[in-house]
């Protein structure tokens, strides 16, 4: 089944650190595949940016490099390759110099779609934003493109908003998450509000308690000196968690609208528990079986940052509270997997007996990997000898409902085209961003006040065992991670 493919307007996408990891790894291959299934139109151009001399064959020698290495295309079609190529230009410039700006002034065209993707440290955004200006390219339509993190605590996040909002309008700001851009997380809302089935049920009276899991195999790897400084709960949960939080929680918007999505996902951000010391456990991988441990890969023998965190949430609001949220990422973990779990509360009476063995109902939306959703329903096992109950799983893999040949669009390949689009449905606002360090702000420096320590973990485990009594004297259970 071919996916129905709407092409967008023709436009200019400069990419601001074009030569960097994200380019490579994200950026350019979901350009290249919307460019394959006829998504970009004629006389659309990608202009690389980056302080690499390269002229225009050498840009694009190099991204027929990346896309070799990036793209699962098996056997590329030349004529496509060829084609991408063709619309790619760059300059050489400097983001807090003077040069290559000109040139790149001179390359923009007036009556396309304009828009910049800062794929660059947030250190340059305002400078990047300043000459924008300065050279007459940051007009009234134009857009930008900013790449967490968006600040490291509240004041910092406030500062880069108000850096932005000096050149640009909030409309023109897309903050992107990835996350976002999954295409389960946005079935959340079509699950929620296309159907009768769920919606009515969705509150604290009929659902006990909610699971959100991130897990990675992988350590921090070459991401070392920023995420010793950062920590799971800066660089996971305060964004990503936090919206797939806010997707589960929020209340019907009163129509798909950016700012209608966006101003429901507020009030739930601002509806949520200050978190009490116990109901939070911080871990940090150690070493064996010849893996390094954290404090290895980060070479900080005395770093008392977080590669776990697990944390119990209450939202104070009409339709949550009294059900609890249970939220954890962590790296170096079983297996790698994200999903939403959402436990249905038992019926208030069993006509089978007291002895009857009995599961609750489990909703489960899979992020990672087998994009999909599976929900887990009681049934009479099959055969006599009486009515013997047995848990079994409604699957419904995306792969298998909508055919193996489907393509499934990488996040940055839909949120890439929203942005062309002007749909900033997808995307935070800055005070959604504002929000979340403001209530993530305090568990940090209540960890900073009292020197706190994370538990070790073995590579390949769960995590910390304190997480899991963190579900266990509530009378739950952890999903396991598989």
């Amino acid at each position: 089944m071919a996916a129905r493919v709407i092409p967008v307007d023709p436009f200019d996408l400069v990419i601001f650190g074009a030569t960097g990891d994200l380019a490579q790894r994200k950026i350019l291959p979901a350009l290249y595949r919307r460019f394959a299934e006829g998504q970009m139109p004629a006389g659309s151009r990608v202009i690389g940016a980056a302080r690499t001399e390269f002229d225009k064959a050498g840009f694009r020698a190099f991204v027929d490099e990346t896309l070799t290495a990036c793209l699962d295309t098996d056997p590329p079609n030349p004529e496509i390759r060829a084609a991408f190529l063709d619309a790619l230009d760059y300059v050489a410039l400097d983001a807090r110099g003077d040069q290559g700006w000109t040139a790149l002034a001179a390359l923009m065209r007036p009556d396309v779609v304009r828009a910049f993707y800062f794929s660059v440290g947030p250190s340059l955004f305002g400078a990047l934003a300043e000459r924008l200006g300065a050279h007459g390219m940051a007009t009234p339509d134009t857009r930008i493109v900013v790449e967490k993190p968006f600040g490291h605590d509240l004041t910092t996040a406030r500062a880069l908003n108000a850096t932005l909002a000096a050149h640009f309008r909030e409309t023109q700001i897309y903050r992107i998450d990835h996350y976002l851009g999954k295409e389960t997380v946005q079935n959340l809302m079509a699950v929620r509000f296309a159907n009768v089935l769920f919606e009515p049920l969705w509150n604290a009276r009929f659902i006990d308690h909610v699971q959100i899991t991130v897990a990675e195999t992988v350590g921090v790897g070459g991401r070392g000196p920023y995420y010793d400084r950062a920590g799971a709960m800066r660089d996971m949960v305060q964004n990503h968690l936090m919206q797939l939080l806010c997707l589960i929680a929020m209340e019907p918007p009163y129509c798909f609208d950016p700012d209608a999505v966006r101003d429901e996902k507020l009030k739930v951000i601002k509806a949520l528990d200050p978190v009490a010391r116990g109901d939070i456990v911080r871990g940090q991988y150690a070493g064996g079986a010849g893996a390094a441990s954290y404090l290895d890969e980060v070479e900080n023998p005395d770093s008392l940052t977080e590669s776990y965190v697990a944390l119990k949430v209450g939202i104070s609001n009409w339709r949550w509270k009294g059900t609890p949220f249970y939220l954890r990422t962590g790296k170096r973990l079983r297996a790698r997997a994200s999903e939403i779990a959402v436990t249905f509360r038992d019926p208030p009476h069993s006509i089978f007996g007291e002895d009857a063995p009995w599961k609750a109902n489990v909703l489960v939306i899979r992020l990672q990997p087998d994009e999909g959703m599976t929900l887990r329903v009681m049934i009479k096992e099959p055969g006599p000898g009486g009515m013997r109950l047995k848990d079994v799983a409604l699957d419904m893999s995306f792969a298998e409902a909508l055919g193996d040949d489907m393509h499934i669009p990488d996040a940055y390949e839909r949120l890439i085209m929203d942005v062309i689009r002007g749909n900033q449905t997808l995307f935070m606002r800055g005070d959604e961003v504002e929000a979340a360090w403001a209530w993530t702000d305090p568990i940090i420096a209540e960890w900073q006040k009292t020197a706190d320590t994370p538990r070790p973990y073995d590579p390949g485990s769960s995590g910390p065992d304190d997480a899991l009594m963190l579900m266990h004297r509530d009378g739950r259970r952890w999903r396991e991670i598989r």
